[in-house]
């Protein structure tokens, strides 16, 4: 097989294959930044009602839709917490913070091996690109200073 048989399966392999895992990753470290972002939200919440010291609030609550009605609640010494999977456990303010705490920590660690993975298809893609310069007997193109953004 020579270099003109080769070099659209290498294309290929990058717009199909490498292209498409870039893709899915940057996705769900977004999904992750999402998460990280509601549970600092959370944490914010979990802070102003300890500031509260467990008085009764009044608030308003989203019931689908942006639909808003007001909710008047007497005890804020406890609240309910999703873990995930539709679970959620009923926690102290202090058990609460502390769980959000540890969450977005690990949500953290998550986003930066993702980001790391993003890392690496981004520099598996070049490598492609350069192999299939170099088998199109393309010359080298000078380094360009500038981030390569696009991919």
């Amino acid at each position: 097989m020579g270099p003109a048989e080769k070099a659209p399966r290498y294309e290929a392999f990058v717009s199909d294959v490498l292209q498409r895992d870039l893709w899915r990753v940057r996705q769900q470290r977004e999904e992750v930044y999402e998460k990280i972002t509601q549970h600092m939200w959370l944490k914010t919440v979990i802070e102003r009602l300890q500031e509260a010291g467990g008085r009764a609030v009044q608030t308003q609550v989203d019931l689908g839709y942006n639909f808003f009605v007001n909710a008047d609640v007497p005890d804020t010494s406890r609240i309910f917490v999703a873990l995930g999977y539709g679970f959620f456990a009923e926690l102290t303010l202090t058990e609460a913070l502390r769980f959000v705490e540890r969450k977005t920590k690990l949500l953290i660690e998550l986003s930066e091996s993702l980001t790391k993975d993003s890392a690496k298809i981004k520099a598996n893609i070049r490598m492609v690109l350069e192999g299939l310069r170099e088998l199109q007997g393309f010359q080298e193109l000078p380094e360009d200073p500038r981030r390569d953004l696009a991919l």
